[in-house]
Formats: structure tokens, sequence, C-alpha cells
């Protein structure tokens, strides 16, 4: 059922003849029902309050919402009538468009009105009911709680996808005309509709005699009937005048009765002292609301496309913004091309040919857009992608690319007694010197004519997904590099060798139960500075993946079970090293005959990262993932070039705090 069917109010443009002969026909009509309306770009129905509606005095009568100097064909006022909206104006036009109008109405056109609103306030009603406009309406729906009348629309059949500018209401009911609207000019009651043209009268036949003449005398009236039909109609006209001044123009209704006022003029007297009040508005929701998509609405469906998950898009863009950006998601390459070009005031063209890309290429949101995006997915590859050398490196800050001496500043000497004169003896801090440098590591990628012809905006967004977990691997690979390579310290000794007694070396330094306990004594006997124990434990058993599956057993396994030899030695059940709580961490890395030093026996216990420093992984001023940037065009593709870089370095710190043992005899 339509919406208004219950009442009767239509939607139906009315056009009458001006009085006297006038110029400008009159329109009147129902310009919005009041219900909910299913609209372009609004992922739930919407129901526009008129309560919370700014009416100017007069707005635009456009044809078919053509925002331009040939589609105005006139002015109406409107106001909220019953919970809905009624106009009454003028076509003032006389071009074809207006004279097309009046001419179809003159036919027998049944004309709808539908309405060009500008959002300026809205709220997603999720559960249960809410009256708006006099009505219950079921959710889920937008409510439009504050808006200006921008302009009313003459159309055809409904509501146009194209006008995405408007808020365009259109609901397709029959009825008649309020009454409440019918033309202010008292001197229009007589009026005929032009769509309703009386018949002429038929031309008599001279020969014919007058019928009258055959006809008897009427009777004269009877004085008192005409009295009582006079006095019925008295009090019908003033029982009309009261019902539309409903007790709130008091000074209108009493002008009007003494004055023999008829309805249309005590109906034209109420509307003007109705607009001069203040219009009533609903409390202001500040919620922003684009008609068609803008820089940030186009960005957030590319996101949206890419695969960055709702919760995140609207926490980076705001949930307005997020929920504008979902009629958008499937947006392909050349619509957003397009979007950029309006945007910026350029023109759009049918088909995206070499012109066109060049000219998309050249704006300034296109870039950006991209730009922000690749660089979400190459952040969001970036952390999904597991990195070793994070669970067993502390993480620095770097001021430049120059080699950079990392000091540490270690107490020497124990607390002392205090003395019988109560002095405390002092004690000291030394540094020691460690070294870190950092460098640039980049790449570049392009978005390229053929992928705009092809519409692929997927293979674009691919390359900064591959480049973010290749950003992530870059520093598993510096870390290794750095750990194999066992390169000497400032001291002059290797990282891992008897004088920093952190080697396990020899046919007996198998990963097993036995190597790993002496691995573990020899991690707990390390000294600081001072000469006192270091007072860390072990935390991590780093091991090539052809060990992970013997570590687990040996870290994890509750009970220990020794093979057989000659002369077995009785041993307990329990399996001792589970309560070392070592956690097994596996790398390819280790093994890996690219890297010198690689080897597939070698293993390493480390320390848990803060408690001691064993390897940094540096950072250029605090900016701890890589970047995505749009770089220079370049003559000989015709394309966007983006670059990705990622300023980091890894070094050792200090010796302590890791072991190493070889695995095997050499």
């Amino acid at each position: 059922m339509n919406p208004n069917e219950k009442t009767g109010k239509s939607e139906f443009l009315e056009i009458t003849a001006a009085a006297g002969g006038g110029k400008h026909p009159k329109v009147s009509g129902v310009a919005y029902g009041g219900a909910k309306m299913s609209l372009w770009g609004w992922p739930k129905p919407v129901v526009v309050d008129l309560a919370g509606m700014m009416i100017p005095e007069e707005v635009p009568l456009l044809a078919d919402h053509e925002n331009h100097t040939l589609g105005r064909v006139g002015v109406v006022r409107a106001k909220p009538v019953d919970g809905h909206l009624a106009i009454e104006g003028e076509v003032v036009a006389e071009g074809e468009v207006a004279e097309a109008i009046v001419n179809q109405a003159k036919a027998g056109a049944a004309w709808q009105l539908s309405i060009g609103a500008e959002v300026e306030a809205s709220e997603l009603v999720q559960e249960g009911r809410r009256t708006v406009n006099g009505a219950e309406h079921e959710a889920p729906f937008y409510h439009i709680t504050k808006s200006t009348l921008r302009e009313v629309s003459v159309v055809a059949v409904g509501a146009d996808r194209n006008t995405r500018m408007n808020v365009t209401a259109t609901l397709n009911l029959t009825g008649q005309t309020p009454q409440s609207m019918k033309p202010e000019n008292p001197d229009m009651k007589d009026a005929k509709p032009v769509v309703a043209a009386e018949p002429a009268a038929p031309a008599q036949n001279p020969a014919q005699k007058p019928v009258e003449a055959a006809m008897p005398p009427a009777p004269a009236p009877d004085p008192a009937l005409a009295a009582q039909e006079a006095i019925k109609a008295e009090r019908g006209r003033v029982a009309e005048i009261r019902k539309v001044c409903a007790g709130e123009f008091p000074d209108i209704e009493a002008k009007a009765v003494d004055e023999g006022w008829d309805l249309n003029r005590t109906t034209a007297a109420v509307l003007a002292a109705y607009r001069q009040r203040e219009p009533v508005t609903a409390p202001n929701v500040i919620v922003k609301a684009e008609a068609r998509p803008d820089r940030k609405t186009l960005e957030a469906a590319v996101c949206l496309r890419a695969g960055i998950s709702e919760d995140a898009v609207a926490k980076d863009y705001g949930e307005q913004v997020a929920e504008a950006a979902m009629p958008d998601r499937d947006l392909p390459l050349r619509g957003l091309l397009a979007e950029c070009l309006r945007i910026e005031g350029k023109s759009v063209p049918r088909s995206m040919d070499n012109e066109a890309i060049k000219a998309s290429f050249s704006t300034v949101s296109l870039p950006g857009i991209l730009g922000n995006v690749a660089n979400k997915k190459l952040l969001q590859s970036y952390r999904a992608q597991p990195v070793i050398a994070t669970k067993l490196c502390t993480e620095g800050d770097l001021n430049d690319f120059k080699e950079s001496d990392r000091f540490r500043l270690t107490d020497v000497g124990d607390l002392q007694p205090v003395a019988a004169d109560g002095e405390i003896k002092e004690g000291g801090l030394t540094e020691e010197p460690a070294r870190n440098q950092i460098d640039t590591y980049a790449k570049k990628f392009c978005l390229t004519r053929k992928m705009v012809i092809n519409d692929d905006l997927g293979a674009f967004l691919k390359v900064p997904v591959a480049m973010g977990n290749r950003a992530a691997r870059l520093i598993d690979q510096l870390f290794f590099r750095r750990l194999l390579a066992n390169p000497a310290q400032l001291d002059g000794n290797p990282l891992f060798g008897k004088q920093h007694k952190n080697l396990l070396s020899g046919a007996t330094s198998a990963l097993g139960a036995d190597s790993l306990k002496k691995a573990i004594q020899l991690f707990l006997d390390q000294v600081d500075a001072d000469g006192q124990p270091i007072a860390v434990e072990p935390r991590i058993l780093l091991v090539p993946t052809a060990l992970k599956h013997q570590a687990l057993e040996l870290t994890r396994g509750t009970t220990l079970i020794m093979s057989g030899a000659e002369s077995p030695t009785l041993r307990p059940a329990l399996n001792i090293l589970s309560d070392e709580n070592l956690e097994v961490v596996s790398s390819p890395y280790l093994a890996n005959a690219k890297y010198e030093g690689a080897s597939e026996t070698a293993w390493y216990l480390f320390g848990q990262p803060g408690t001691v420093d064993t390897f940094e992984i540096g950072y250029l001023k605090g900016k701890r993932a890589p970047t995505v940037e749009r770089g220079d065009t370049d003559f000989n593709t015709l394309g966007i070039w983006f670059r990705v870089y990622f300023d980091v370095g890894v070094r050792e710190q200090d010796h302590r705090g890791m072991v190493k043992a070889t695995g095997a005899a050499g």
C-alpha cells in the first residue's frame, strides 16, 4: 500500500489556469508524503523529518532535478501539513520544458513531485520503532533529523538514480490535492483545472423553439427556506474557518468571520502567518552526510575493496564516512578515476581513453587516494608477517644514517654496609660501548595505463601487499645475516667465542638433554663488567627447522626416556628441562646456504629482550614501518609511480645474554 493512500494525500502535481486570464499557471500538490524512501547511495530506507527541515520562503521548481538555468520552471512555497510537505506556486518559465509540463497537464498527464534536500544531520535507527512525521516507522532506517529544502522538482516516474546530489523523494500516490493547499487568490475558487477543460455547449437548431417557452414559469422561492439555507451556509463557513485556524490564529479567525472571508482567503492568511514563525527544528546531531562521495569517502571505499576491515576503516575515517563508503566498495578502477576528475571540477569523459587517463593521473586526488590505500595495505601485510627478530631483539631509534655509538650504563660495585659514622660509600657507573647503523631499503611500483584499461585495481593492490611482506622479512634477513656471520666486537673478539664464554662446541654440543643443560649452565654463569652474575635466565631456544620437533620434545615433555647403553645409568623419569620455560623458536634462515655461517646443527639460547641487550633493531626517528610515497612520473611510462622505502638496521649490542652451540665437532 502506498504510504498516504489512507489519508488521500497526493504527490501528483495539479496545474490550474491563472485567475482572470493571468499569465502564469498555478501549481499545488504534495512534494513528500513523510514515509520511508529507498534512495541511491543509502544502504537502508530514509525518512526525512519535516520537523527538522529548514524551509526557505521560496524554493525553485525544477524539471527532473536539472540544476541549470533552463531546468528552473517556476517557484513554490512549501509547508508541513499533517505529516507531509505541501506546496503551492507558479510555473513562470516560458521555454520548451515549462511548456511541455503545462501542455501535458492539459492533456491529462498526472505529474509527480519530488524534493531535493541537503542533509545536515542523520541517525541510523537500528532497532524497534520510531515516530517521525506523525507515523511509526519500523527499524532499520535512516532518520534525517536536520535538512534544508533546496528545490522541488516535477518528475514523471519517481526517484532518478542519477540525481545523487539530492535526497530525491518520490512516492507514487493517488488522490486529490489537499484543500489546505488550494490557490491563495480568492478569485481562483471558480477557476477550471487545465487538465479538465469544460466541453462547449451544443449548438441550437434555429428552427427549434426555446424549450423554456413551452414550460410553466418556476415557482417563487420560499423566503423562510432561503433564510434557513443561508444560515446553514454561514455556519458551515464559520466552522471551516475555525477548523483552518485551529485556535492558533484567533485574530485571523475573528477577522475572517466578521468580514465574510471564504475558506481560500482564510487559508492564505493562515499560511502567511505561519511562515513568519521560526521553523521548528529537531535536536542537532552533528553527523555530516555527503550526497556524492568526496575524497575521504572514495579513499575509505577503496580501503574496503582492498580487504581492510570495516572496523579499521571506521577507526581511521570515522563511522559516518565508513557508512557512506559502503555503497562504493565495489567501485571499479575507471570509476575511481572518473570520480577524481569530478571532485577536481574536470570533465568526465564517456570512455577512458589516453587523454582521460593522463588527466586523471594529473589530479591531486587520485595519487593521494591510491598512495594512502597502498600504504595501509602495505602496513597491514607488514604487521601480519611473523618476524622472528622482534622476539629476540630490542628496538631503538637513531637520528641519522651515520654509525652511532650506543652506550649502556653499567653499575660497578656492590652495596656496602654503612659505617658507624653514617657515611655511605660511593658506587660507580661505567659506559659499555656498542654500535648500530641504519640504511635505506627501497623499491618502486607503478599504476600503469594497462591496469586502467583492464580496470584492474586488484593487480595494483597486490604490489604493496607483496612489498609489506618483503619489508617484514627484511628485518629477519638483516638479523640472521649478522648473527650467522659471528662478527668481531669492539674488543677484537668474535661475538661467540671462548673469550666471551658463550660458545659450546664439539661433538657433545649436538642438541640433546645433556648439551642443553650445559648450555643453560654456560648462560647462567655469564658475568657483567663488575664480575658479578648477570642474573638473567634463558628464555628462548632458537633452532633450525630440522631440530624444531626435537627441541619441543626436550622442553615440553613431562618425562625423559633415555636410550639404552652398554653401561646404562639410572635416571629419574621427570623431565627437569620442561621447568626451564624455554620458548622454542625455529627459523629456516639458520640453515640457508645463502647466508655465511649457516648450519643445520647449530642452535642458540637467548634471554628475554628488555632484560638484557643482545641485538638491537634500529629505526630512523621512531618510524618503525615502511613508507609509501608517490614518486616522480617517468616520461617513458604512462602511469603513476609509487616508491616504498624503509630505514632500518640491525646490530649486536652485548655478547652476554646469549649462547651458541655449534652442534657438531670442529
